[in-house]
C-alpha cells in the first residue's frame, strides 16, 4: 500500500521560508516520477514542480528561482524548499508519485501553507 505523508507546512510572512517534506512508503522515490501540486483557495489544483528518476527537476514558470525540489534515497523523501514566499503561495500543498511502470499516481493528503502579507 502506497502512503505519502506531507510535512512542514504553516503560516509564515511574505518573503519568508518553508520546506516541506513528503515521506513514502511502500513505493520507491527514487524510480519514479515526484513532484508536488498545490491548490489555492478558491482555485484548481495546480502543478508545482518534479523530480524525475534520473534528477531532471521542472518548474512552472512562477516559482522558478524560489522553490527547489529535492529528493533523499536514503530516507524515500522528497522536499520542496521554498523561499521568498508570496501571499499568493498559500494554498494546500499536495505530494505526488507517479509509478513508471503503470503510470498510475498516488497523492499525499495535503498540508497548509499560508503566507501573510
Amino acid at each position: 500500500q502506497v502512503q505519502l505523508v506531507e510535512s512542514g507546512g504553516g503560516l509564515v510572512q511574505a518573503g519568508g521560508s518553508l520546506r516541506l517534506s513528503c515521506a513514502a512508503s511502500g513505493i520507491i522515490f527514487s524510480i519514479n516520477a515526484v513532484g508536488w501540486y498545490r491548490q489555492a483557495p478558491g482555485k484548481e489544483r495546480e502543478w508545482v514542480a518534479e523530480i524525475t528518476s534520473d534528477d531532471k527537476t521542472n518548474y512552472v514558470d512562477f516559482v522558478k528561482g524560489r522553490f527547489t525540489i529535492s529528493r533523499d534515497n536514503a530516507k524515500n523523501t522528497v522536499y520542496l524548499q521554498m523561499n521568498s514566499l508570496k501571499v499568493e503561495d498559500t494554498g494546500v500543498y499536495y505530494c505526488y508519485v507517479t509509478r513508471i511502470l503503470n503510470l498510475r499516481t498516488y497523492w499525499g493528503q495535503g498540508i497548509q501553507v499560508t503566507v501573510s502579507s
